[in-house]
């Protein structure tokens, strides 16, 4: 966990399968302790053995040796040693992620995906730079500054965001191919806010449904902001949405808590060997206080999200559903260094009302604790209820049992989308077969599907359409491997491109207002 980090820059978009691998891979941005810190890193004794090794190295190694390189990776490991989620952070990618918990990027305000060499708009966020000079989803993007060179180099989604990300303010040319046409358009970038919730709607007259896709800067305004019309909608239960939802701010997590918890509550509270406890409490009269309450998690809700879920279950006020929660009970604070660099450390540990902390065992080693992640999610997409980790039993207020040991355990287990397990999605996923189907159907559809007045209207027409048959005729028309049988005959994957193809149109509200209708997983936990 941390206490206040930056926003992200937002580039390309990712499906479900991708987010427990972007988790994974963002984990150790963690929830951050409110405030900074600006401490240089404690100094090595001038006569260490590690000041003697570096400059034995510098002064007598038979080759090149780049230091900054070298001391990233001495770092890293000793680091290591540690716990799984204290972490350096070396100059050149500080800025990068303290954009993480940041509510807006400096950039242009697109979202893009390359399939083979070529680069496409997938989607033109509204008022941003790219949405004010006229960039339309399936602009092919070519040149930035008439000399870098976008499609046809190959390159990585980071590279390409890299080469378009720049200071709010600064101007770009940028070239682009419509319709086998060459345009030009001179852009300023700005700083383009984007939302921490993915989806605010009526799921039917009483039931509402808030995505929070993670506890950045102001996302506990931006949930109120999502709140407040839905009750005046006469919303009477509430389904939150904390899948894939990797932490971040304690302080916005605490906040939304103070919204749905009655009393002067105990929320969280965190404590150290050199960190005192500090007690976090609901204050305020809170707008949802009573009423059904649903948290959904999964294997890749962390952090922020389970101090949400791990409130509301231990006072009984909410029902968590679905799977084991990560589980990371370790609070980080960052320290910068002399060398423009940072030192995120574990600084103390965070703990449920009823005294749980929900960290995962991680004394075999980061290795072992990554492993253990993956195995648990190999599990799950093979149908398999997760136990092996249930600790401690705590009882609540109304004598119902929660457990401690490495993550919330849910209070009614959901399966997983089995479509997940399939290794022919995988493929289509990682190889971007699908995301350019999408595309591709999309811009031929473009001027039908935009006459939908709403999502609910196009999934009743596209929910009958064969689009899973439309995507292998697809893949062999581009001299690509065709469907195999199982995948023809499975109707997740039809409703997997439905989704997509609402998200084209209506972005990430379309998608989970799409999925939300014809997930029947979903739609159990709704009607119970």
């Amino acid at each position: 966990m941390q206490q206040n980090q930056p926003r992200s820059t937002q580039t390309s978009w990712v499906t479900p399968i991708a987010y427990a691998v972007v988790l994974l891979l963002g984990i150790g941005i963690g929830i951050f302790l409110k405030g900074s810190f600006s401490i240089g890193f404690p100094s090595l004794d001038s006569n260490s053995a590690m000041d003697e090794i570096i400059e034995l190295v510098k002064s007598k190694y038979v080759d090149q040796v780049n230091l900054d390189s070298t001391q990233t990776k001495v770092a890293d490991f000793y680091l290591g040693q540690l716990d799984p989620h204290s972490v350096y952070i070396p100059p050149a990618d500080l800025v990068e992620a303290n954009e993480q918990l940041q509510p807006n990027f400096k950039g242009i305000g697109i979202e893009f995906q390359q399939f083979r060499d070529s680069v496409f708009v997938s989607y033109v966020m509204p008022g941003g730079p790219a949405a004010k000079v006229g960039l339309k989803t399936g602009d092919i993007l070519l040149t930035v500054d008439d000399t870098i060179k976008l499609s046809g180099n190959k390159l990585d989604g980071e590279a390409i965001k890299q080469k378009i990300k720049g200071p709010a303010e600064e101007s770009l040319k940028l070239s682009v191919l419509r319709n086998q046409q060459k345009m030009t358009f001179n852009l300023t970038r700005a700083s383009v806010p984007v939302s921490p919730i993915d989806a605010a709607y009526m799921l039917s007259d009483t039931i509402g449904f808030i995505k929070i896709d993670k506890f950045a800067d102001r996302t506990y305004e931006a949930f109120m902001q999502a709140l407040e019309p839905l009750l005046k909608k006469g919303m009477k239960s509430l389904v939150i949405d904390l899948r894939g939802n990797g932490g971040g701010l304690l302080s916005e997590a605490v906040g939304i808590v103070d919204e749905l918890l009655a009393g002067n509550k105990l929320i969280v509270y965190t404590e150290g060997l050199h960190a005192p406890r500090v007690n976090y409490y609901s204050k305020r009269e809170g707008l949802f206080e009573t009423g059904g309450l649903t948290i959904l998690m999964d294997e890749t809700s962390a952090s922020a999200s389970e101090v949400l879920a791990g409130a509301l279950q231990d006072w009984d006020r909410a029902k968590v559903v679905g799977r084991r929660s990560y589980g990371k009970g370790l609070v980080q604070q960052q320290f910068r260094l002399s060398n423009g660099g940072a030192l995120r450390l574990t600084t103390a540990k965070y703990f449920t009302p009823l005294g749980r902390n929900i960290q995962r065992p991680y004394k075999n080693g980061k290795m072992a604790y990554e492993h253990d992640f993956l195995e648990r999610m190999v599990q799950s997409n093979e149908g398999n209820i997760d136990t092996a980790s249930i600790g401690k039993a705590y009882k609540t207020p109304k004598g119902n049992t929660v457990y401690g040991g490495g993550g919330i355990i849910p209070n009614q287990w959901l399966p997983t989308n089995a479509l997940y397990a399939d290794s022919n999605y995988a493929n289509l996923y990682t190889q971007g077969s699908m995301n350019e189907f999408v595309l591709q159907y999309y811009l031929t559809a473009q001027k039908s599907i935009n006459q939908y007045p709403s999502v609910q209207a196009f999934v009743a027409d596209y929910a009958k359409q064969d689009l899973t048959k439309s995507l292998d005729q697809y893949l062999r028309k581009t001299k690509q491997k065709g469907l195999p049988a199982t995948m023809l005959q499975n109707p997740l994957l039809q409703q997997q491109l439905v989704a997509y193809l609402a998200r084209c149109k209506w972005y990430k509200q379309g998608y989970y207002e799409a999925i939300n209708l014809i997930d029947n997983n979903f739609k159990s936990v709704v009607k119970n």
